[in-house]
């Protein structure tokens, strides 16, 4: 997680000094035996499996990641305290503070995922013949930096995670004033086509600019919305997060924060 280069998975020392701070501190080891493997060393584990798509219990052991299920938990156990979250907000911060963050507009929409096995968060998915899926969610930025991603049911309506993700979005200081969380204006399709929402929006001081059922294409808002859809390409340029292997949604979950994380660095070193 550094520098785009042929070993991703790397975790360079800048990204590192971001991290650590976040990390909770370890318990102690309840049994004598191999020495703990070092939590930077289990990070590039988790990283390259994320980027690979390879099953936990063949990661290769001669790259010193630890094994697949020390990654495993060390994984859940920084979900589940929180570190991903927090590092968003910090790589979030940064942009800010470079004003490079978008709160002009922002944009929200869906993709469909195929998962090998089905569980609590998978449902029919009405674009596929019915069969088992999940939808990943995602705002973003009017540059397709993601604010926040969420994690539903196949058969779950677009419209049911607009506000979620709003609320999801962390409150990004980095400037002078008062944190801020809101866009002025949000951008979706027709799956958030219900004036209910709308108003809710208005009463959250944000435009609502949503495609209108019935309408022939050709309103102009793929203008705006396509830096969503670039968005959810490069989610799933992550080979972990293109098919739930698991039923456990809180790994799958926990990739999907990691994944954002890295997205979200990669525009720091690009726009910073």
């Amino acid at each position: 997680m550094g520098k785009r280069e042929s070993r991703p998975w790397i975790v360079s020392d800048e990204v590192w000094s971001l991290i650590e701070p976040l990390l909770p501190e370890p318990g102690p080891k309840l049994v004598e035996g191999r020495p703990r493997v070092p939590d930077r060393q289990a990070l590039c584990g988790i990283l390259f499996v994320l980027h690979t798509g390879i099953q936990r219990e063949y990661l290769p052991q001669e790259l010193g990641f630890g094994s697949g299920m020390t990654c495993w938990r060390r994984l859940a156990a920084w979900n589940e305290a929180g570190v991903w979250d927090r590092l968003h907000q910090v790589l979030l911060r940064e942009l800010r503070s470079k004003k490079k963050l978008d709160w002009s507009r922002a944009v929200i929409d869906s993709s469909h995922v195929r998962p090998a096995r089905s569980g609590p968060k998978g449902g029919p998915s009405p674009v596929d013949r019915a069969r088992p899926g999940s939808k990943h969610h995602v705002l973003t930025d009017g540059q397709g930096i993601p604010l926040a991603v969420s994690l539903t049911g196949g058969n779950r309506n677009d419209v049911t995670q607009l506000l979620l993700l709003l609320d999801k979005v962390p409150a990004v200081a980095g400037v002078v004033g008062r944190p801020r969380r809101r866009p002025d204006m949000l951008f979706a399709d027709r799956g958030c086509d219900h004036d209910k929402y709308r108003q809710l929006l208005w009463q959250r001081g944000i435009r609502p600019v949503i495609a209108e059922r019935g309408r022939q294409h050709g309103t102009g808002l793929g203008t705006f919305r396509w830096v969503v859809e670039r968005t959810i390409s490069w989610l799933h340029g992550f080979r972990r997060l293109r098919i739930r292997c698991k039923r456990r949604d809180d790994i799958y979950e926990a990739f999907l924060g990691l994944a954002t994380c890295v997205m979200t660095h990669r525009h720091v070193q690009r726009l910073c």
